[in-house]
């Protein structure tokens, strides 16, 4: 412990003494011409120390002004995300605004085609679940004058008839719905059928028609398909889509096929409802 001590102690004299040393040197220093061996010590001790000094002294300035630009470095990089958010946000908004007016123009357009019937616009706000809407709900209700019966338009054509009224909601079976069956016809011919809804049909984006007479009338492949008159629920010469296959049936007597419906029923957000049912038509006639 004693050797220890006596150590320690000769150490500190030793950098007392170094100090003194520097510090005469350098106060000897003032009094000559900077020549001699006072000058070649100085060279040798207190520059290289200078130097030390000053290098640590930059390294540091600099690693502080890098600190700094890489701080405002981040503070542009969250400025300029920001912006790109802002800017991201505003698109989607432009293009979703796009998007419905487009769909928008198509329902005017189908407004203008059936002018004949008093009509409301609806949004779809829940469907049954499945990629396809053939089965939905909609945000307009008896409160908006709609009933059951009342038939559904979308897109380019008919889109089903309401099954279920609220005062502010109402249900919608479409279509391509497995229980699903409209009297349809041949637009250029009158001829009637049978359209019928098939769920796994629709995958490949078709509707069944049968019981077309298999008469005269030359009927082929684009006819399209509307409404007939005789249908008990849907008012006529509402479209349904264009003939795309058709054959003569093993009794030789009808004919049966595949309809391209007119309207994307995987896409459907704004209808038209005809606010007049078919019976509602019946009963004015009668009056």
């Amino acid at each position: 412990m004693k050797i220890k001590k006596q150590s320690s102690l000769s150490s500190k004299y030793w950098l007392m003494i170094l100090v003194a040393v520097c510090l005469l040197l350098l106060g000897i220093e003032q009094y000559v011409d900077g020549s001699g061996p006072l000058r070649f010590i100085g060279n040798y001790t207190v520059i290289p120390m200078q130097k030390g000094i000053s290098y640590v002294g930059r390294y540091l300035s600099d690693i502080s002004d890098n600190f700094d630009t890489l701080q405002d470095v981040r503070a542009e990089k969250d400025a300029l995300q920001t912006k790109v958010d802002e800017l991201t946000i505003e698109n989607t908004r432009l293009r979703q605004e796009q998007y419905e007016l487009e769909r928008l123009r198509e329902l005017y357009k189908l407004d203008a085609n059936y002018s004949d019937y008093e009509k409301i616009g609806a949004h779809v706000i829940a469907n049954n679940g499945s990629n396809w809407f053939s089965d939905f709900i909609i945000d307009k209700g008896s409160n908006d004058g709609i009933k059951v019966d009342c038939n559904v338009l979308a897109g380019s054509g008919l889109v089903g008839i309401v099954t279920e009224v609220a005062p502010d909601y109402a249900r919608v079976r479409s279509l391509i719905d497995d229980a699903s069956n409209v009297s349809g016809m041949v637009l250029s011919t009158s001829d009637t059928c049978m359209v019928r809804g098939d769920l796994k049909l629709i995958a490949d984006g078709r509707l069944r028609f049968e019981k077309l007479k298999n008469n005269d009338n030359v009927i082929e492949v684009g006819e399209q398909i509307v409404t007939s008159h005789v249908s008990d629920r849907f008012v006529q010469g509402l479209f349904i889509g264009y003939i795309s296959e058709i054959e003569v049936d093993s009794n030789n007597l009808t004919r049966s096929g595949y309809i391209t419906p007119a309207v994307d029923f995987s896409k459907i957000q704004e209808v038209l409802v005809i606010t007049t049912t078919k019976a509602d038509m019946t009963e004015e006639k009668k009056d």
